[in-house]
């Protein structure tokens, strides 16, 4: 039996998938690129934008299309906000929406079961029984986003779907917590993912470790909401980075997106102490308006922004990397109000800017409101807003000529060279020499 996997996304979508795809090799299927005929194939789809719910479905008519007769499985944000729209697509079979994410892990018995011999069942069934060539430790899913009368999370921790890639030799990625409680008004993520929970601290070590056993040396923490880890088990973000940072055999952890509010002095302080943890952060700011962040709900405002970047620049230095997250275009926002975005990344200086035009999301608030933006000025925003980007990242490295930093070295080659990235994220390259693949390298920028 053949399957392709294909991700669209974020890096959390990606963690799953390759827990997906540990599921089917170790019942003995076999894992085909997404270009080739299978047997099935499975999508793990986005819904951030209009264009990724697009190319979500272009990509399962291409599969029916390479494979006519081949059974289409379809997951993700997408699975679980247009069921029904998926299931009228040709080729699908079965689609999961965040609600039914731990059948899939059940999946390549019960898909094989319908279609194989019985003789084939047992040498598949015989496969299986292998166990350790999956790299799980029999993973849980959360079964569906159940809240008491207050609004919060009741989901236990056995609930919650851990996850993480593998595929690079250098970095995976460590899926920690899932789903979010802020229902700011232009996202559809609480919808999509249910709320805010988290696996127990003592698994995503048992993760890690996994992790570390396959010679990978940097982890990357995701999450929709990292830093509200600890919701449904009673811990802490903080616990849980330091019990990671024990984990023998990784030498470098990141956070790939904390909330600003949840970016306490006790974390920072602890980080910089001597920790595995990097300096480098990403922080979704959204809005440099006032005006704007609260009229979309989101729980802090500029002043707070700006003293999380400052405690840490004190504390931890100027040479740390702040990638930023904006959206251009929320409705209302008019030139002022841009301006006062642009003039206030300005004053915070990130060393790189995630742009992206709002997008117009069925179901949320923003999307009900009348004064939405025209295209036409969203694209010269974004632009500006990159070409901003370009500067503040240009003088970022250039301020950091002369630093000493370690570099861990990735096995991608071209134009003979080899890249990695320093601790503060900064980019390198050098002439491609294979004893380096995989190792931490002091050099001066």
């Amino acid at each position: 039996m053949k399957i392709a996997f294909t991700t669209l996304g974020c890096k959390l979508n990606y963690a799953e998938t390759s827990t997906y795809e540990r599921s089917f090799k170790a019942a003995g299927w076999d894992v085909v690129p997404w270009s080739q005929e299978a047997d099935m194939y499975l999508v793990n789809t986005c819904a951030v934008t209009e264009t990724a719910e697009k190319k979500s479905r272009n990509l399962i008519r291409r599969a029916h299309k390479t494979a006519p007769d081949a059974r289409i499985v379809v997951t993700g944000c997408y699975a679980q906000l247009r069921k029904e729209q998926l299931l009228t697509l040709d080729g699908v079979w079965k689609v999961y929406g965040a609600e039914e994410k731990k059948q899939i892990l059940d999946l390549p018995m019960k898909a094989a079961e319908e279609v194989l011999s019985p003789e084939s069942m047992a040498t598949l069934g015989h496969v299986r029984g292998r166990g350790p060539q999956s790299g799980l430790e029999e993973p849980d899913a959360w079964e569906g986003s159940r809240s008491d009368d207050s609004g919060e999370s009741t989901s236990s921790a056995a609930d919650t779907f851990g996850a993480y890639s593998t595929g690079e030799r250098t970095r995976s990625f460590l899926k920690v917590q899932d789903g979010c409680n802020n229902f700011c008004a232009y996202c559809t993520v609480p919808y999509a993912r249910g709320r805010s929970r988290n696996i127990p601290v003592c698994e995503c070590v048992k993760m890690a470790q996994s992790i570390a056993a396959e010679g990978v040396k940097e982890v990357v923490l995701t999450g929709v909401n990292t830093g509200d880890f600890g919701r449904t088990t009673g811990e802490s973000f903080l616990d849980l980075l330091k019990a990671l940072n024990e984990v023998e055999g990784i030498e470098r952890f990141r956070i790939s997106s904390i909330e600003p509010n949840l970016i306490t002095p006790e974390i920072v302080d602890w980080i910089a102490s001597g920790t595995k943890f990097q300096p480098h952060f990403h922080i979704p700011l959204q809005s440099g308006s006032d005006t704007l962040l609260r009229r979309v709900g989101r729980r802090y405002d500029t002043a707070l922004f700006a003293s999380r970047i400052d405690y840490i620049r004190q504390v931890m230095g100027p040479s740390v990397f702040f990638g930023i997250d904006v959206i251009v275009g929320l409705p209302g926002e008019t030139e002022e109000l841009f301006e006062e975005t642009y003039a206030f990344l300005e004053r915070v200086r990130p060393a790189f800017i995630h742009v992206f035009p709002y997008s117009r999301r069925p179901g949320t608030r923003a999307a009900e409101w009348k004064d939405q933006v025209q295209d036409r000025i969203k694209t010269e925003r974004v632009a500006r807003l990159e070409e901003l980007c370009e500067r503040l990242h240009g003088e970022f490295v250039a301020a950091n000529k002369g630093l000493r930093t370690t570099v861990l070295w990735e096995s991608s080659v071209k134009n003979g060279l080899m890249g990695g990235y320093t601790s503060n994220y900064i980019r390198v390259e050098r002439p491609y020499d294979k004893a380096k693949v995989n190792t931490l390298e002091e050099i001066t920028l």
